[in-house]
């Protein structure tokens, strides 16, 4: 589908400049950069947060208008213009006072409305529990399309129990450009990337730190910031702080293998890929995971990824031959090329977006992605 005229995007966001504690900086920049390449005119409204505004990795992107903001009210009062105008309005999981910037976006933007939730397992099960301070039941289901990072089950139920009127999954993706295999050193021989989450931690412990107190003879290390200063590292886990995205097809490429866990609101929910695990099979490092439900729709255990339980099963794995090793990446790197770059992501959503302009308005053609 190409489309006949470039949409006008404009998405609410948590951060696009900063990627301090949150995976949702990288998610944006890559699907916007696809977005501009396919021609599309983006802007992009970010609260001024304090905590961003001291580590911003990306103050002035090129593939889109940037804006920041101080006050939700902002959004009404700034930016009608660029709401009512856009052919599509955007809302991110986790924005600050979301409920009131949702219930702005719903009342002020005239094309598509959509809530593209990075954070669904969790989303979900705040509203339930009536602790979500981002989404509210009522706001939900007032959007046209509800884009989602996890598919699956978890679909029905956000239309049946939420009110979404159409709830479609939007999966994370890599930008090839950014992560691919770089040349160098493999300096640890399991690594992982994340930022600190306590329902992390337990598989962390048993996945990593454990087959480090058991192997003193192997290199490991563990990225991110807000780990707790009382943790235990053995001696040789190595801790990094951050490591800006920039950097982190240098990160994987120095690892042999990569470790991915799931925060329990995840596996619960099942069906919901971590952007770690595209970014690390681009760079062509292979991975060993936790398990939940709907993985084997992404990777297949054994021939793409390597599904751990215990610190045996990873340790078991570390001892795999090179070649071995090699196999696997190379075939987890072939399956993300083909099905999980951002371009890809870009189609779907465009895609998405035409089908729900032409049922939000279904006495007329949609304004852009026609088929031409």
């Amino acid at each position: 589908m190409i489309p006949q005229r470039p949409l006008r995007l404009v998405f609410v966001g948590l951060s696009l400049t900063s990627s301090w504690g949150n995976g949702h900086a990288t998610t944006y920049r890559s699907l916007l950069r696809a977005l501009h390449a396919r021609g599309h005119d983006i802007t992009f409204l970010e609260r001024d947060m304090p905590w961003y505004a001291a580590n911003r990795d990306l103050p002035d992107p090129d593939f889109c208008r940037l804006h920041l903001y101080d006050h939700v009210e902002d959004l009404r009062t700034k930016f009608t213009g660029a709401l009512a105008d856009a052919d599509a309005v955007i809302l991110g999981s986790y924005v600050p006072d979301g409920i009131a910037a949702a219930r702005i976006v719903q009342t002020t933007a005239t094309g598509v409305t959509a809530l593209y939730d990075i954070d669904t397992p969790v989303t979900v099960a705040g509203i339930l529990a009536g602790d979500c301070d981002y989404l509210a039941r009522d706001v939900a289901g007032g959007f046209d399309l509800y884009l989602s990072f996890t598919s699956g089950p978890l679909l029905s139920f956000i239309e049946d129990e939420l009110g979404a009127a159409r709830a479609r999954a939007l999966h994370c993706a890599v930008d090839p450009q950014h992560y691919r295999p770089l040349d160098g050193p493999r300096r640890w021989d399991l690594g992982y990337l994340g930022t600190y989450s306590a329902d992390r931690q337990p598989p962390l412990e048993e996945l990593l730190l454990e087959p480090a107190r058991r192997r003193p003879d192997l290199r490991f290390v563990v990225a991110g910031p807000q780990y707790p200063d009382d943790i235990d590292w053995p001696e040789n886990v190595q801790r990094i702080d951050h490591v800006p995205p920039d950097r982190h097809a240098d990160f994987y490429s120095a690892l042999r293998w990569t470790l991915n866990v799931t925060r329990a609101d995840m596996i619960r929910s099942g069906y919901s890929p971590s952007v770690r695990l595209f970014e690390a099979a681009a760079c062509g490092t292979p991975i060993i995971s936790d398990h939940w439900e709907g993985l084997d729709e992404f990777f297949i255990d054994g021939q793409e990824i390597r599904i751990a339980r215990s610190a045996a099963d990873v340790l078991a794995t570390l001892d795999l031959a090179d070649a071995e090793r090699g196999r696997i990446a190379e075939a987890a790197r072939r399956r993300v090329l083909a099905q999980h770059t951002a371009d890809r992501r870009a189609a779907e959503l465009e895609e998405l977006l035409s089908e729900a302009a032409a049922e939000k308005n279904p006495s007329e053609r949609p304004r852009a992605l026609e088929e031409a």
